[in-house]
């Protein structure tokens, strides 16, 4: 007969049989229940529907830069909306990538673990027992599904409503020049990834805030009003390069992709200002959510 000599630490809780922390709370799972969600889908209906209102809008008013610059020159994108599916893309980011495209993000992120305490069933998951770094990964990881899944379907029906409504062809340049049609979409996949990860601030700022309040509409209006902030303070040009610190400052910076000679450095620095900043607030949302008191 042996002796099990083996002695356990009393301060760490034994582990029941069979229990798998990394197990819990499924993607698949989590990724359902959120695309179910009458926002998800309410959201995603808008974003569909915003190339066929463009449409509307330019068949009803004529066609934009009719009235260009002299001798009917186009100056700007809006000028050669209806030049091509491409250009008809291009121009439903310029005019969505400032505000509209600020909102699913916001809604994605930002309602994501607020509204499990809203319903008061995020102490539930958590005596689960649903790890609190494994809950926020994974709600984490559909946020950002869910928005880069919203931030390619609008360039997407734009190109396809685009096509339809004024055919497929070379991305026409407004200062001159055009893009054979496969690089355009290359240079607009392109636009789309940066504008993904320039919103990381919205992102993080939102994520951040759902793991603060239990109000979902707290956290998401938060994160629109202080990215808003920003877009304001970027306007102020009393402040001069301290303008560079700010996110805003570079949101159009993808402008200079649609040119025969790209120019990318704008783009880059935009690009780690946002990073930057979304690090610090991912790790501030993970810091203060594993002290926090959940009672909801």
């Amino acid at each position: 007969m042996t002796t099990d000599t083996t002695t356990r630490d009393p301060g760490v809780p034994e582990r029941a049989h069979g229990y798998r922390p990394a197990r819990t709370l499924p993607l698949r799972v989590e990724l359902v229940r959120q695309v179910k969600r009458r926002r998800t889908l309410v959201m995603g209906a808008v974003l569909a529907l915003l190339p066929f209102v463009l449409v509307a809008a330019f068949a009803i008013g004529g066609e934009p830069g009719s009235g260009g610059g002299e001798g009917g020159q186009r100056v700007n994108l809006m000028d050669t909306a209806t030049a091509s599916a491409a250009n008809f893309a291009a121009t439903t980011l310029f005019v969505s990538a400032g505000f509209l495209l600020v909102i699913p993000v916001a809604l994605f992120f930002g309602d994501t673990v607020a509204s499990e305490a809203n319903w008061s069933s995020l102490r539930y998951l958590l005596a689960a027992p649903v790890p609190r770094a494994r809950l926020l990964w994974s709600k984490l990881a559909v946020a950002f599904g869910l928005s880069l899944a919203a931030m390619l379907l609008l360039p997407l029906v734009a190109l396809g409503v685009g096509a339809v409504a004024y055919g497929w062809g070379p991305l026409e340049i407004p200062t001159g020049g055009a893009l054979p049609a496969g690089t355009a979409v290359q240079r607009l996949l392109l636009i789309v990834a940066f504008v993904f990860v320039s919103q990381l601030v919205t992102a993080g700022l939102a994520f951040w805030l759902s793991t603060k309040t239990d109000n979902p509409l707290g956290a998401v209006g938060g994160a629109v009003f202080l990215t808003i902030v920003g877009n304001v303070l970027d306007a102020v040009t009393a402040l001069g390069d301290w303008r560079d610190f700010l996110p805003a400052h570079w949101q159009f910076a993808w402008a200079d992709a649609i040119q025969t000679q790209p120019e990318w450095g704008g783009m880059i620095q935009g690009a780690s200002v946002s990073v930057a900043y979304a690090v610090v607030l991912f790790a501030l949302a993970f810091r203060g959510f594993a002290r926090k008191d959940v009672v909801s």
